[in-house]
Order: C-alpha cells, then sequence, then structure tokens
C-alpha cells in the first residue's frame, strides 16, 4: 500500500487495529484489559442493521466474561424460554426425524466443564454491544469512517495513511504494531503478500432473511416442538439450515444450487409446511470459502480472525477462532510493549494460533461434507407406510453419523493444544473427541468453582499464575523470585481443595495470562531461570 497525499500532522499510539468487526473489537477489549494503547480504524460508521448468524462459543463467551461482557451478551435479547433445539425435518412443521434437544437458556443444566455456555446473540444485537465497550472517538480508541489508505514499517514501527471520509482529511498515525483485523478479502494481507491458498472446493449460498411473526406460534398451536434450527431435508437445494434469528420473527433460509436463481418467497412456501405470513427482508449470495493463511505476520503486521482463516460456518467456529486469536496475540503485545517479552513470543501467535485454525477448518468441512451426503429420498416426506420406512431409516441414519456433534464440540471449542517453545513439558498427543478438562501443558486451564460466582478462570488474565496444590513455600519463593528478576507479572495461588487437585493432576501448575497451562510439574524448579525464560519466549 503506497503512501498517497500528503497527511496532516501524525497520531501515535502502540497498536493500531484495523476493521472493528467483532473479532476487531475483540482484540480492542483485550488490549484496554492489559492497559495497552491503541486505536482502530473502521471504513464503515459501524451500524448493523440486520441480523447475522452469531452463535457464541462457550470460550469465546469465557473471553467475554474476563472482558465484562458475558452479561450484557446474555442480556441482548434471545429469549430465555426459547429451545435452543437443532431439529432435522421435512419441513418446518412437516415431520420430524431426529432432534438434538440442547433445553433453553434458563433450563439447560450448568456445565461442569464451563461457566459460561454458547449463547445466541446475533450481530446486529452483538455488535452495538462492542462498540459501546470499545466507545469511539474521541472518548474512545473506535474511529469509525476512516479507512486505511497505505501503510509502511520499519525497525521500530508502522506508519499508516488513514482518511476520515467524512471530512477528506487524510492522517499519518505512527503505530508499534499494526494488527489486521479486515475481513476475508483484507487488504493488509494483501499487501503483505501473504498467500491463502484453498483447502477444499469452495460454494456459492444464498441467505434469504425474512420476517415471520406467526410462525413460531402457529407452530406450538399444531403440536409441533419448536428449534433454534431446522435443518431442511426437502432436496439438493432445500437441505441446509432454517435458523431463528431473535427468537420471536426473523429467520434465515441458505439454499444453494439451482435455488439460487428462484423466487425467494417460493422458497419458503416449499421450506415451511404450513400457509403463514413470511416477508423477505434481505437476500444474497456469498461464497463458502475454506483457507488460512501461510503466514500470520510480517514483520510488525499480524493477522487476525478473518484476515487470517475462513471455515466453512457448520459448526460455528469462524468468528470464535477469531476471538481466541485476539487473546492470544493480546498478551503477547503488551508483554513486548512493557518490555518483558523474550525474542521468540510475538512469533509464537502464529505457532500457536494457526493449527488451531487448520483443525477448525477440517472440522467444519467433515460437518459440511455430512449434510451434504444425507440421502434425500423423494418420498421422504410421504404420508404412506413407505413414507414413514424412509423417515425411520433417515433417522437411524443421521443418530449413526453422529449429526448432533456440529452442535456440540467441546474438543474444537476447548480441547485444542498449544505447541510452541512458550509450553513446556510433555506435549502429549493430539487431544480427541473425548476430552475433558485438566492441566495438560498448552491447553486452556480447568474450569471450577473456587467459591460462588468465582471460577478459576476468574483468576487468570493480568499475570501468569502458578497454582500450588502442595506447600513449599521455599520453592514459590524462588519461583517468584525468578519471575522479577525479569518483569513478569507473577500471581501465587495456593489452593487446599482436594477436588480442584484431583482436576488439575498435579501439585504445581503454572498457566499463562490467556489462561492456557504453561507447565506444570511434581515440584517446583529449584532454578526456575530457565522456566521463567522458556513461558517469557526467550529460552
Amino acid at each position: 500500500m503506497p503512501a498517497r497525499g500528503k497527511p496532516s500532522p501524525s497520531r501515535e499510539t502502540d497498536v493500531l487495529v484495523v476493521g472493528a468487526g467483532p473479532v476487531g473489537m475483540a482484540m480492542a477489549l483485550d488490549l484496554r484489559y492489559r492497559g495497552v494503547d491503541h486505536l482502530v480504524v473502521e471504513r464503515r460508521d459501524g451500524r448493523t442493521p440486520l441480523p447475522g448468524v452469531s452463535t457464541i462459543g462457550p470460550r469465546s463467551m469465557e473471553l467475554f466474561r474476563r472482558w465484562g461482557l458475558a452479561d450484557r451478551i446474555r442480556a441482548a435479547g434471545w429469549p430465555p424460554d426459547h429451545p435452543l433445539d437443532v431439529a432435522w425435518v421435512t419441513q418446518v412443521g412437516g415431520h420430524e426425524l431426529h432432534r438434538f434437544e440442547r433445553g433453553t437458556a434458563a433450563t439447560r443444566p450448568e456445565f461442569r466443564h464451563t461457566p459460561e455456555p454458547d449463547q445466541v446473540c446475533p450481530a446486529h444485537w452483538l455488535q452495538p454491544l462492542l462498540l459501546a465497550a470499545v466507545g469511539r472517538a474521541p472518548d474512545g480508541p473506535l474511529l469509525l469512517r476512516h479507512r486505511l489508505d497505505a501503510f509502511t514499517q520499519d525497525d521500530d514501527g508502522v506508519t499508516a495513511h488513514v482518511t476520515d471520509l467524512d471530512a477528506g482529511a487524510t492522517t499519518a498515525i505512527r503505530a508499534r504494531y499494526l494488527v489486521a483485523c479486515d475481513g476475508a478479502s483484507s487488504p493488509v494481507r494483501r499487501e503483505c503478500g501473504i498467500g491463502a491458498p484453498a483447502r477444499h472446493e469452495a460454494r456459492v449460498l444464498r441467505n434469504i432473511l425474512f420476517r415471520a411473526p406467526e410462525l413460531t406460534d402457529q407452530l406450538r398451536a399444531r403440536g409441533r416442538r419448536v428449534a433454534m434450527v431446522y435443518f431442511l431435508m426437502l432436496s439438493n437445494e432445500l437441505r441446509y439450515p432454517l435458523r431463528s434469528m431473535d427468537g420471536r420473527e426473523l429467520f434465515n433460509l441458505t439454499v444453494s444450487g439451482p435455488a439460487l436463481a428462484a423466487d425467494a418467497k417460493a422458497l419458503l412456501r416449499d421450506a415451511i409446511a404450513f400457509p403463514t405470513p413470511a416477508e423477505p427482508v434481505s437476500d444474497g449470495e456469498w461464497h463458502l470459502t475454506h483457507w488460512v493463511a501461510d503466514r500470520y505476520r510480517h514483520g510488525r503486521v499480524f493477522l487476525v480472525g478473518d484476515a487470517a482463516h475462513t471455515v466453512a460456518p457448520s459448526g460455528g467456529f469462524g468468528m470464535n477462532i477469531g476471538i481466541g486469536d485476539a487473546a492470544d496475540l493480546g498478551w503477547k503485545l503488551a508483554a513486548q510493549l512493557r518490555g518483558w517479552a523474550g525474542e521468540r513470543l510475538l512469533d509464537s501467535y502464529e505457532a500457536e494460533r494457526r493449527p488451531v485454525a487448520l483443525r477448525s477448518l477440517e472440522a467444519a468441512n467433515r460437518h459440511l461434507r455430512r449434510t451434504l451426503s444425507r440421502e434425500l429420498p423423494a418420498d421422504l416426506r410421504a404420508d404412506t407406510p413407505a413414507g414413514a420406512r424412509k423417515r425411520a431409516e433417515a433417522a437411524e441414519r443421521l443418530r449413526a453419523s453422529g449429526a448432533s456433534t456440529e452442535f456440540d464440540n467441546p474438543e474444537i471449542h476447548f480441547g485444542y493444544r498449544y505447541r510452541s517453545p512458550l509450553v513446556v513439558g510433555d506435549a502429549g498427543a493430539d487431544v480427541t473427541p473425548d476430552w475433558r478438562p485438566g492441566s495438560d501443558p498448552g491447553t486452556r486451564a480447568a474450569h471450577a468453582w473456587l467459591r460462588p460466582g468465582l471460577s478459576t478462570l476468574d483468576v487468570f488474565g493480568e499475570a501468569f499464575v502458578l497454582l500450588c496444590f502442595e506447600d513449599d513455600p521455599r520453592g514459590a519463593r524462588g519461583v517468584r523470585a525468578g519471575f522479577d528478576a525479569r518483569d513478569v507479572p507473577l500471581r501465587v495461588l495456593e489452593c487446599d481443595d482436594p477436588e480442584l487437585a484431583r482436576l488439575y493432576a498435579c501439585p504445581f501448575v503454572l498457566v499463562r495470562p490467556d489462561g492456557h497451562v504453561a507447565w506444570r510439574g511434581e515440584r517446583l524448579p529449584a532454578e526456575p531461570a530457565g522456566l521463567v525464560d522458556a513461558v517469557r519466549g526467550s529460552a
């Protein structure tokens, strides 16, 4: 991006974030949490008039809990009594073949492995909440209607040329680092010359957002069970989800193939088994792509979120991977800016997060392939003995294929394991589908309640935390001195809860500021300097 025009006097900041979508806002929230000076530039005006599918995964909700927004997200508007179920149906209101029962936000049981289960919060609710939390200039760091035109970097920082689209003035912003959260088409990624080759076939899909104010009440009046997501089993074109967006009257239908050119109202009539008022609100095609950038770093420029990866929406991983990217990069940038980071700390961002994107991409594609490979016999809807047999056979195939795993993926949301020089000890095997929380090096440290309302996760975030399940005051003092000698923040927490000790499975566990386990051991190191250097990226 060559510089254009003559900029006005420059502004300075430590981190310039480009893009104010949910991931860019997550990046800003983590930087604020860590006291890092930053600016966010966004070419759009910040309004999100239409809802996008936006189920916030449990790990992302844990991060929003850290940043102080989890309660506001839960209260954003999804009805607490609306079922979160997923149903596979011939039509909405037609024959139901299979159902994954998830209860409601108010009635589902407490999850043992997280204090923050997933939450429905579509984009037109989530984005205003995030914008308000970050804060628009001049009081906050968010510069809406500001476009990044060009940037250059040198050994000490990045100079970005930004145009105020309302005033027409160009400003040179000087930052120590630039974080690109500018989406799948990322101009920053292209300017850095970073490739992003496709890993699976791209597809063209069509989303029809529509308002059907009577649909939910009609379903209940007809004795039909309401769901959050209905997987249609009609045809190759109508085999995708029809999803409730707000738990009230807004729904989204996804179609493909010949349905890309079909009349929207006709498609809605096909998808719903009985007449109901249904008015399209928006209608547009989009491209489903699967790729991960070859690199996540170019000098002082980092790629985060869709700028670094895109995956199929099956499983709901995309935005949540990006929020995890922000949490990983945030503490490392803060460490670098405060002077205690080792020379390898920033490089570990790619080493840790790129494998997560690759693994999630393949999981999402497996879910998509499962949907696309389902048999849809022509008489599946028939009210005949033959139709009933076909439905019973299809139901058994759905159960046997693990269809519900698309909506129950703790091993994807929690079970990834970082492998980098920052993680000390036996990396172990890849996390399996029977993942359970614990303290394996590289994994997210387990949740447990320390007291009502206070999770172990609530003590992680601002510093390294050394959990001590056995007494070793001399060893703990030695570790603290080792961290202090390098100005690395550390909190020592003595735990006398036997159940928590069994969960963590080791007498001593060191947890990083992002909540992942850096090291664990049967005893504390007599010479902790090596451990400190390793976890700060200097060993």
